[in-house]
This record gives structure tokens, C-alpha cells and sequence, in this order.
């Protein structure tokens, strides 16, 4: 029987909102090439995905944080606000939403919802690579007088920069699925070869390494 972890990784290929090219990389917005490209905006479109994540969500939850010590639930825009949203509904918890940047125009908010200060929060974002974004957005709520308990997110490339990261900003983080499962499970699907394996598994673990031995 798959758990919640190998049952959204299936999910994920299933509805290609992964792409794993370890022949023929992608380029990244940062000018690095990775043998995998994620669109978790797709998953918005299949209610079956939607569920499966926000239950994974709600189970992280209810086992790190515990559902009573949760005031809000706070999304990342965009990506991260729909499932935010479902969380939040299935809580019944108040929402909030964060922008990568203050607007530029009004009344300038960068936080959009009620926040008050004390509020306990728990940050849902949608893909998690060095966790740079949703740090961000984690600064925004703690700046705004909010208690960020951590971050969920539903998926996670591994990577040793977001382990970093977030040892460094002292908070924790947890994924409905990652990286490794989605591996494994893209092997049983014969998605990937056993000789693919070995470079998707070098990618995660030194990305930058990888990247320059691609050129």
C-alpha cells in the first residue's frame, strides 16, 4: 500500500508536473542546468492532485505543529495560495497571503489578510529548491509581528543549499513528497534507467557540479 508520499510523487508524473531530462537539461532562471523541471501550478487542475496534497499538508500539520497551536495559515504567491487556501478551509483557519515584494503601488502591503502580532504561522509554499523564496516570505511574516512555526511545501529537490538555509533561519520544513520518492517511483514507472538514476541522484547532490560538467 503507497503511502501519502509515494501516492503524490505518482500523482506528480502522472499529470507531467514533472519533467525529468537528465540528457537533455534545463536551463534555470539562476543559469543553471538541472535535469528536472517542476510546474506544481498543474496541480491545481486535477481535484484528486489538490486533495491528495492538502491532506499530506494537513497530516504535517497536525504531527509538527500540532492544529491548536496554528492561528493562520499563510501562502506564497502564487503558487503556494491555492493550496493555502485548502488547507486553511479544511482548518477553518484564517488566511493570509505573501508577496515575493511589498506592491508597488496602494497601500504598498506586501502581506495581504489579517495578521495579527503573536499569531502563530505556518507558511505553505509549492516547490522548495534552496528555499531562498519562501525565506523571504517567512522574513516578511516575522516582520510584520507574526510567529512563523515553519513551512510546508509539496515537494523538495533535496538539495544540501535548502538544508542550509533553513538550519540557518532556525525554523523547520516538511514536504508532502520530494525528490528521492519521486526517483524511485519514476523507476518502477520506467521513466528512468538505472543509468539515469545515477545522474539524477548526482544533480541533487551537488547541483552546481553537475551543471558545469553538462557544458
Amino acid at each position: 500500500m503507497l503511502g501519502q508520499r509515494e501516492i503524490v510523487a505518482k500523482n506528480l508524473l502522472d499529470i507531467q508536473a514533472v519533467t525529468l531530462r537528465p540528457e537533455a537539461p534545463f536551463t534555470w532562471a539562476s543559469g543553471l542546468k538541472a535535469p528536472i523541471y517542476t510546474d506544481n501550478r498543474l496541480t491545481i487542475s486535477y481535484p484528486w492532485v489538490r486533495r491528495n496534497i492538502y491532506i499530506g499538508m494537513i497530516d504535517h500539520i497536525k504531527a509538527h505543529f500540532g492544529v491548536e497551536n496554528v492561528d493562520v495559515i499563510a501562502g506564497t504567491a502564487t503558487a503556494g495560495i491555492p493550496h493555502a487556501t485548502l488547507v486553511a478551509e479544511q482548518l477553518q483557519k484564517p488566511l493570509i497571503y505573501v508577496r515575493s515584494k511589498p506592491k508597488d503601488h496602494g497601500q504598498g502591503r506586501q502581506i495581504e489578510g489579517v495578521l495579527k502580532a503573536g499569531q502563530k504561522v505556518v507558511v505553505i509554499d509549492d516547490l522548495l529548491s534552496t528555499g531562498g523564496s519562501v525565506l523571504n516570505a517567512v522574513k516578511a511574516v516575522q516582520a510584520a509581528g507574526g510567529e512563523v512555526l515553519g513551512v510546508v511545501a509539496i515537494f523538495s529537490y533535496e538539495l544540501p543549499a535548502l538544508t542550509a538555509n533553513f538550519a540557518a533561519a532556525k525554523l523547520p520544513f516538511y514536504t508532502v513528497t520530494n525528490y528521492t520518492t519521486l526517483i524511485d517511483e519514476a523507476i518502477k514507472q520506467g521513466i528512468v534507467s538505472d543509468d539515469q538514476k545515477a545522474s539524477l541522484h548526482a544533480w541533487r547532490q551537488a547541483p552546481e557540479r553537475w551543471s558545469q560538467q553538462q557544458d
